[in-house]
């Protein structure tokens, strides 16, 4: 061997691993090089211990700042995995040669600095330096910016900060690009000129006659054992394809029995793609190989010319190229550094999916993961897989399903010439015959086995920041195992393993360490119970490093983090949420910081806002005193006193409110009126609260939502008796009120998801005093007042619309029937609401009033009777509403004929535009 052994590979790629430990195999080489960041090399020796499993990942983080870190993931079935087993397995010498991480990441934060900088961002568009958001802005983009380079080989790369996704060429230039999709430049220059990211595989896929490069690869490679030699070479590029017949029979044999031919085709179509664009748009990768050229020559003066090296097959034509130590130096002189640490941490099938947001990753790691493991019957053996998981979902499949879809498999194989067949045919078969055509259990076979949840581990002596130590032994102690896929955990706070379980989950969320979000669980309404969702990312090693700076334990970093947040708190609102925070997570020595920051900040705000905001996260945290053993005097003594400020401040502060603060001010009252509920002197303040709700529902400068909520509060407590509740929507539904005002009055009342709509349902008289109101609204006023209608009774279940609907319906056409045969519909038998017949003193006592409205001479009426019967038939059309309407004020009628609820499912339903009326029996 007269040069080093280079194998150019596909990362993440069974096939490539197959090939790669054939190739060292039948090379026996003296020293193995991988694509990697050199300050890995010390923790190479890990990979071999019992506890290494992998999905695992080299985690690097800038010392001085632990949120900017990359990852080096590795399955597996990837080739730099396989490599480094082989050479521990047989005690040769192994080592990284990438560019280290000290300069990946000072790279990564002077490119992040330069973005800042560039005009058309204004400072405006930007979270505050410092603040919670600024941090996790940044640790979002650092994190995403080191998992989503991608190689243009489809390697993650060391090189964090470039953008993430590598763009497609099409075969000829006159062909239009694709979605995501460039066209190639036509020359170098142009090329460079254009920075278009070249991404190799989509070519020679697009010159081998391919239009997806995934099937191409799995053609050539995958389904072959290892990559084949080319059969054919065209004129332009070398493009290796695979020699077969069709036949599934050939599938893994390779194609050749030299094991280094297919890494040299592979050489040469690279080095073809390499001499047309240059570096295809990753201007980091001259850097990235300078620096491994540099070392690979120091490793052929230590172990002799025939060392190993695996990298992309990207690099391999400059890794072959020949410079001198001097101009590899230049490429390297200047480049910024910071001081890193690296470690491995575990990692997820799901993290190496592209559809997890990692650029570099692949499709299908579960399926890869099979081909890499199941030489024999693949096909066969991923149908029985599938068929388990449909079963242990109570799908009918048999072993039928799964015989007939391995048949279609072959034979859609057969059918588009594959080699084998593959994902997409062995997908499409299963959709077929298992799926009956649905999609819906087919997403769950790719979530749960094409994908896949599988989480590696890393042995204990892989170095971490000793906060990280801490939340393993607490992990182990309360036996919460990080897992990958999401669980649910039921939590009974009575017991001292769950509170302390619950403890440690609040104060890693207090780190931002979220490994867990609090959740709904089973119906309870004691605060003893909590549930939680749990599923552990590999993220989260990252955010653990990031907290080490508080503490060396989960406690200790939890108590400095929340002193520092008091101590930086600018708003009430902030420092009562810590306090829940704080009691939830029992910080006992961070509380006394905490409440003297609460009691400062409470004391200088006027704002009855920014006061009705902090009371609710105070009341909710006193009820944990009791089930937390928690002293909760100092909080209680707050709270009351918020609450007294608010009982004092709150009438003038809703006095001349505009709609939106309207709303705004109705939340804060629903939020104190349920903390009043819960806090000491809960009796005591509920008469004061009540006091002022009663106030509010009373004064007219309050806008009328917030007098129909208050209302509607004090009819709830029973404070409010029906016949005030009926009097006050009387005067807020009176003809004097601007409908728009009485709109929102109704809102208030009845509104939303409150319980407004049974209301309606089982309350008589207000359902006529709404109906009253909106059949005497003016068709001007209706159009302005129908999207407060519409938005009220929208909010109502469906069943309650439908109810609503149905009462007005039958009291609708009785009154039709009632009005053809005389009657006006006065006490007809079987109306609902109504008597069994007209009460002739009741209705003799409002004749006085009826004839002076209507001009009648009490002569002209013989008698109380005569005059009833000789009204009824002088008064025409319109006159005959007036009386019936007349009529409705003595309390004949408890209802007027409307579709006040028929609006609710129809006239001002979602979906409806139209105005509703009654007026002699129509719709208007």
């Amino acid at each position: 061997m007269t040069g080093p052994l280079l194998l150019g590979v596909r990362h993440h790629g069974p096939g490539s691993a197959r090939a790669v430990r054939a190739a060292l195999d039948a090379a026996r080489p003296p020293a193995v090089l991988i694509e990697g960041p050199p300050e890995g090399n010390d923790l190479i020796a890990l990979a071999a211990d019992e506890g290494m499993r992998p999905p695992v990942a080299l985690l690097a983080h800038a010392v001085d700042d632990p949120g900017r870190a990359a990852f080096w993931p590795l399955a597996e079935f990837s080739p730099e995995w396989v490599a480094i087993r082989w050479a521990l397995a047989r005690g040769v010498p192994v080592r990284f040669i990438d560019l280290p991480a000290a300069h990946s990441l000072a790279l990564a934060a002077e490119e992040e600095q330069r973005e800042a900088d560039e005009p058309g961002t204004s400072d405006d568009d930007r979270p505050m330096p410092g603040s919670e958001a600024a941090d996790a802005d940044r640790h979002e983009r650092d994190v995403l910016a080191s998992e989503g380079p991608e190689d243009p080989d489809g390697v993650p790369g060391a090189h964090a900060s470039e953008p993430a996704g590598a763009g497609t060429v099409d075969r000829e230039a006159g062909e239009s690009a694709g979605p995501g999709q460039r066209r190639p430049p036509a020359n170098l220059e142009q090329a460079v000129s254009a920075d278009v990211r070249i991404d190799p595989l989509a070519v020679l896929a697009e010159t081998a006659g391919y239009d997806d490069p995934e099937r191409w690869w799995e053609d050539v490679v995958e389904h072959q054992g290892g990559p084949a030699a080319p059969e054919t070479v065209p004129a332009d590029v070398p493009v290796p394809i695979a020699p077969h017949d069709g036949s599934a029979s050939d599938a893994g044999k390779g194609t050749g029995t030299d094991p280094l031919a297919p890494f040299a085709a592979l050489s040469e179509a690279m080095a073809v793609l390499r001499d047309t664009y240059g570096h295809g748009g990753h201007h980091r990768d001259l850097v990235r190989e300078a620096y491994m050229r540099l070392q690979l020559r120091t490793a052929r003066k230590e172990f002799g010319d025939g060392v190993a090296v695996v990298c992309g097959a990207w690099h391999v034509p400059a890794l072959s190229e020949r410079t001198t130590i001097a101009a590899d130096r230049a490429v390297l002189k200047g480049l910024p550094r910071t001081k890193t640490e690296m470690t491995w941490v575990p990692w997820t099938h799901r993290r190496l999916s592209r559809y997890s947001g990692y650029g570099a990753g692949i499709d299908s790691p579960g399926w890869y993961q099979h081909l890499f493991h199941t030489q024999e019957r693949p096909i066969e053996r991923w149908m029985v897989k599938v068929v388990a998981l449909l079963r242990e979902e109570d799908q009918p499949v048999s072993s039928a399903h799964a015989i007939e879809a391995v048949r279609l498999a072959q034979t859609l194989a057969v059918l588009r010439g594959r080699p084998l067949a593959g994902l997409a045919e062995t997908t499409d078969a299963i959709r077929a015959v298992m799926c009956e055509g649905s999609d819906v259990p087919l997403q769950l076979i790719k979530d749960q086995l094409t994908i896949g949840d599988v989480l590696g581990a890393v042995p204990e002596g892989a170095p971490a920041v000793p906060l990280q130590r801490d939340l393993a032994r607490a992990q182990r102690r309360l036996r919460l195992k990080p897992e990958a896929s999401e669980r649910q955990l039921e939590l009974d706070l009575r017991s001292d393993g769950d509170a302390a379980r619950s403890r440690l989950l609040h104060r890693l969320r207090l780190l931002r360490v979220e490994w867990g979000e609090p959740h709904a669980g089973r119906s309870s309404t004691g605060t003893f119970r909590e549930g939680w969702r749990l599923r552990w990312e590999p993220e989260l090693y990252v955010r653990v490093a990031e907290a080490g700076v508080w503490g060396t334990t989960v406690l200790s970093a939890a108590t400095a983090k929340a002193e520092h947040r008091a101590l930086c708190a600018t708003t009430l609102g902030e420092i009562t949420a810590l306090a829940e925070e704080c009691l939830l997570a029992e910080l006992t020595d961070a509380l006394p910081v905490v409440m003297c920051s609460l009691a400062d900040r409470a004391a200088l705000d006027t704002d009855v806002g920014h006061l009705a905001e902090a009371l609710p996260a105070l009341a909710r945290s006193l009820r944990y005193g009791d089930v937390r053993a928690t002293d909760t005097a100092a909080l209680a003594e707050v709270a009351t006193g918020l609450a007294q400020r608010i009982c004092v401040g709150l009438p003038p502060a809703c006095s001349g409110l505009d709609a939106d603060g309207a709303v705004a001010m109705r939340q804060h009252i629903d939020a104190v009126h349920t903390a009043v509920g819960l806090l000491p002197a809960a009796e005591e303040l509920g008469e004061r609260w009540s006091s002022v709700l009663l106030r509010l529902a009373s004064r007219d400068s309050v806008p009328g939502l917030l007098r129909g909520r208050a209302a509607r509060l004090l009819l709830d407590d029973g404070r409010l008796d029906d016949m005030e509740a009926a009097r006050l929507m009387g005067l807020a539904l009176s003809g004097g009120a601007p409908p728009a005002e009485a709109a929102t009055w109704i809102e208030g009342f009845v509104g939303g998801a409150s319980g407004g709509g049974l209301l309606l349902v089982h309350d008589e008289r207000l359902r006529g005093l709404v109906d009253t109101w909106l059949s005497g609204v003016s068709g001007d006023a209706f159009t302005d007042v129908l999207p407060l209608l519409r938005r009220t009774f929208a909010a109502y279940e469906p069943a309650v619309r439908r109810t609503l609907g149905e009462l007005v319906r039958r009291s609708t056409a009785e009154g039709a029937t009632r009005r053809g045969t005389g009657t006006r519909g006065l006490g007809a038998v079987g109306s609902e609401g109504f008597g069994d017949g007209l009460d002739r003193p009741r209705a003799d006592a409002v004749l006085p009033t009826l004839r002076l409205i209507l001009g009648i001479a009490a002569e002209e009426a013989g008698g109380p009777a005569e005059a009833t019967e000789t009204s009824a038939t002088r008064v025409s059309a319109g006159t005959a509403e007036a009386t019936e309407r007349a009529i409705c004020a003595t309390g004949e009628r408890a209802m007027a004929d409307g579709l006040t609820a028929g609006a609710a499912t129809s006239g001002i339903g979602p979906g409806t535009s139209g105005r509703a009326d009654v007026r002699g029996g129509g719709a208007k």
